[in-house]
């Protein structure tokens, strides 16, 4: 399904001298199936609002310290401009539908990735990322040894970028073993019926046994060579 966007973006100039600016971002969307609400300031999330809960996530970073930002009524906003988007949806249908059919598209790249070190039989998420890519209206699939997958999936909100295209993270609990091939597939129509699958396969290297072999030989060869040192000194000294 099409999702239709509203974004309002800030722009702020903490200096005078003009050299450090920043973008605030004020983004809701909706299609007849979908809805968001966030915002984000220089193309990091500070909040979205979790409409299948009907709470206000608060996502500001650990590393800020006490979160003594706030955002009163954020749900209660957040609310009111999927409204306002739902209302306005029919007239949002109608424009995109006459635009014409050579309108810029901007297709997705993507990248597959494990999010921690693997090892194998421990539980470990699969990171596929599409970015770059406009209008906000992707497919993301997964498969495991070719077969699709259903269970341990979950999708991010899109994420405006200050390029006006769109970032969305899928990610993929799964548990490594030897062998195992995943893909994840993007479809997106600037791709023109033609997806990107990226491929990523379990393969954990074993540590070598190159040096425990030769330094079990090294030590049983030293060992054979005391044996028979001692023999022939035995030896030597019962022939005197």
């Amino acid at each position: 399904m099409e999702l239709y966007i509203t974004i309002l973006t800030l722009t702020a100039v903490l200096s005078t001298s003009a050299q450090f600016e920043h973008e605030a971002f004020l983004y809701a969307a909706c299609s007849d199936v979908e809805e968001e609400f966030y915002i984000g300031y220089d193309e990091e999330e500070l909040g979205h609002v979790n409409f299948k809960q009907k709470t206000a996530v608060d996502t500001l970073p650990d590393f800020l310290g006490p979160k003594n930002i706030t955002f009163p009524k954020f749900y209660e906003i957040g609310s009111d401009a999927i409204v306002g988007c739902k209302r306005d949806l029919p007239i949002f249908i109608q424009t995109f539908k006459s635009l014409p059919l050579e309108m810029d598209l901007d297709a997705p790249q993507t990248s597959i990735y494990p999010k921690d070190d693997v090892e194998l039989g421990v539980q470990n998420t699969l990171i596929c990322h599409a970015t770059g890519f406009y209008p906000p209206s992707v497919n993301i699939s997964w498969t495991k040894n070719n077969v699709i997958v259903t269970e341990g999936i979950s999708l991010s909100q899109y994420r405006p970028r200050t390029d006006d295209t769109f970032n969305i993270f899928s990610t993929l609990k799964f548990t490594p073993a030897e062998g195992d091939i995943y893909s994840c597939t993007v479809n997106h129509k600037a791709l023109q019926g033609q997806p990107q699958t990226k491929i990523w396969d379990v393969d954990v290297a074993l540590p070598s046994v190159g040096p425990a072999v030769f330094c079990g030989v090294g030590l049983t060869l030293g060992l054979l060579g005391v044996i028979l040192g001692t023999f022939f000194l035995i030896k030597g000294h019962n022939c005197h």
